[in-house]
């Protein structure tokens, strides 16, 4: 057998690995770095709770709609698109159409017309044809006041309102159908979640109690590839930034906008096929060197290399919703902590504002299969399925998740969202552990994912 090029093989690899660690350095500092300039979508879901409380209230009884809706919904949704518009201000931009017409439709409601008017004469100015219509106060047939106000961004309050101050019929553009589904989705993005915070909340002191008492059931061995430190290093250094990161949408990009140039879509449908069609191909480099990887380890143990473990699968999906419960509670506080030290750090995730604009059923359903199913997928094969038995085969069980964990938080490039993704990375981290099995981890991550993207299209349009 010749073993003259194995040194010399490894230390190649050494070399390619530095080199992989130096280019996903440089490109995750300038990622969260940058992440500090992109606006931050909690401000928009407050703006869409609030519009969600103004346009339900009146069609909760009074006890549930002060639970839900709070006192004067309508004052602080005044006081928040102000906010919003000196921020822009601050940030040397102009005030958005959508908002200033939606400043002026607050003060009409509030019999504040006057005030109305040089907002309106500022968006008329940027040829809204919505308010050029309201200047000439002519009532419109509530066919042509339906069309106008569709043609503004998909919020239901802006598009409500602007239909009803230029129809002669007001009745015609549906408040009572909007007024009750409002109704329900405000008691569904508060209520559901409480629900499941406070009983995450009694299965993680469970889950505690039972630890201390020394009655909680021992680790199953932790199963991986035989894969050494370097190895793992060219997989997420090489395959997840360099390949996935830099080269796809590099090379990619430009032939997903020319294929959906040949067909005619909608806006919203074209991104969200391009966010899809990108993350495709984002997976297959890594996958591929992942695979080659796999193949010269010789037979495979039981369950595979990645002990994926979806069979029956009733028992992933059991763990995965138990660790989703008690991992919840502890997301929520550190992202309340760090919404006390800093309140807005910017830097959300795109996806989360294109879900909340999504609008239409394909391009939901696009983003949908996007991040509930191929992102918990491919993260947890990469992160969870290799990363951290890897790791954990040199140094130590909990040392794996713990930089399983930070990789996962950091590759996701917002420094804004870093501690609350590092607690969720820990938690999947631990529920590989205690799992034994890859495939609980993809279903809690695919839940967690899911409850996001609920929770975005109930406060959407």
């Amino acid at each position: 057998m010749n073993t003259a090029g194995r040194p010399e093989q490894a230390r190649w690899k050494v070399v390619l690995a530095l080199f992989c660690v130096v280019i996903s350095l440089m490109l995750w500092s300038n990622g969260l770095l940058d992440s500090l300039k992109r606006p931050s979508v909690a401000n928009d879901l407050e703006r869409r709770q609030l519009e969600l409380a103004v346009l339900a209230a009146p069609n909760l009884p009074p006890a549930l709609s002060q639970a839900f809706a709070g006192s004067d919904p309508l004052g602080r949704l005044e006081k928040h698109l102000e906010e919003l518009g000196r921020s822009q201000a601050e940030a040397g931009q102009s005030a958005s159409t959508d908002l200033l017409l939606e400043q002026a439709l607050v003060a009409v409601h509030q019999g504040q017309r006057q005030r109305a008017l040089p907002l309106l004469e500022q968006a008329r100015s940027r040829d809204s044809a919505v308010a050029t219509a309201l200047l000439q106060a002519q009532p419109l047939a509530a066919l042509e006041a339906r069309r106008l106000s569709a043609s503004l961004a998909p919020v239901p309050l802006l598009r409500q309102w602007s239909c009803e101050a230029l129809s002669a019929n007001p009745l015609a553009c549906g408040q009572p159908q909007l007024g009750q589904s409002s109704a329900l989705r405000l008691v569904l993005v508060n209520l559901l979640p409480g629900l499941t915070l406070l009983a995450g909340l009694g299965l993680l002191l469970r889950e505690l109690w039972l630890r201390g008492r020394g009655r909680s059931l021992p680790m199953p061995p932790l199963v991986g590839p035989a894969l050494g430190e370097i190895d793992a290093v060219l997989l997420v250094g090489g395959g997840f930034v360099v390949v996935g990161e830099l080269l796809t949408p590099w090379l990619l990009g430009p032939l997903v906008e020319n294929l959906l140039s040949l067909v005619e879509l909608p806006t919203a449908l074209h991104s969200a096929l391009s966010v899809l069609l990108l993350y495709l191909g984002l997976m297959t480099g890594p996958l591929l060197i992942l695979v080659w990887m796999l193949r010269g380890l010789g037979p495979a143990p039981q369950g595979g290399w990645l002990q994926l473990g979806l069979l029956p699968p009733w028992v992933p999906a059991g763990r995965a919703l138990k660790g989703f419960l008690i991992v919840l509670p502890l997301v929520s506080l550190v992202s309340w902590l760090q919404e006390q030290l800093w309140s807005d750090p910017g830097g959300s995730n795109p996806l989360l504002e294109l879900v909340l604009q999504g609008g239409a059923l394909a391009p939901l359903g696009c983003y949908a299969f996007t991040a509930i199913v191929l992102a918990p997928l491919f993260e947890e094969t990469i992160f969870r399925g290799v990363l951290l038995p890897v790791v954990a085969r040199q140094r130590g069980p909990w040392v794996g998740v713990l930089v399983s964990g930070l990789v996962f938080a950091i590759a996701h490039l917002s420094l804004g969202e870093l501690p609350a993704l590092l607690m969720l990375g820990l938690g999947l981290g631990w529920l590989r552990l205690s799992s034994g099995r890859l495939g609980a981890s993809v279903l809690m991550h695919s839940l967690w994912n899911a409850m996001t993207f609920a929770n975005l299209v109930l406060l959407g349009s």
